[in-house]
């Protein structure tokens, strides 16, 4: 019964996906997690710690673990906003650059051997109905 269930199909895809990711950022070295902060700054101007929670979808008291055990590690450092005093610029570091290198290396290859598997006209589809699907949720359709 559980294959007919949207859902299923896609935590199952999901788990996969982040446990080969996990898999790939902890042979250098980070974690999926970090991977995908790294992904999500500016490698060359850091980007606004208020604006990287919105833009990544995660909660602050999430992200706000996951940068401080970059700081720690190396990949990243604080600094001041000068245009904001009370904000703080996230800037990556030599190695932390290094590591983004490696995420987005590894995100395009998993992207371009999955295209050249499935096709451009099917992949196109999956994400129509990825849209529609979100879409529903967020109109408030599922449980009127």
């Amino acid at each position: 019964m559980s294959e007919k269930f949207v859902e299923h199909h896609i935590r199952y895809t999901w788990r996969s996906i982040y446990k080969m990711h996990n898999e790939q950022a902890i042979k250098a070295g980070g974690t999926l997690a970090q991977a995908v902060v790294l992904l999500n700054l500016n490698p060359n101007k850091g980007t606004p710690s208020t604006s990287l929670g919105p833009k990544m979808g995660l909660e602050s008291t999430s992200l706000g673990r996951t940068l401080k055990s970059m700081e720690i590690n190396g990949l990243i450092k604080r600094v001041p906003n000068e245009e904001d005093r009370r904000g703080v610029f996230i800037l990556l570091t030599n190695k932390g650059k290094e590591l983004r290198a490696i995420s987005k290396k590894n995100g395009n290859k998993f992207n371009k051997i999955v295209l050249n598997k499935i096709g451009e006209k099917k992949l196109d589809i999956f994400f129509d109905v990825l849209k529609s699907i979100n879409k529903t949720i967020k109109d408030g359709q599922i449980f009127k």
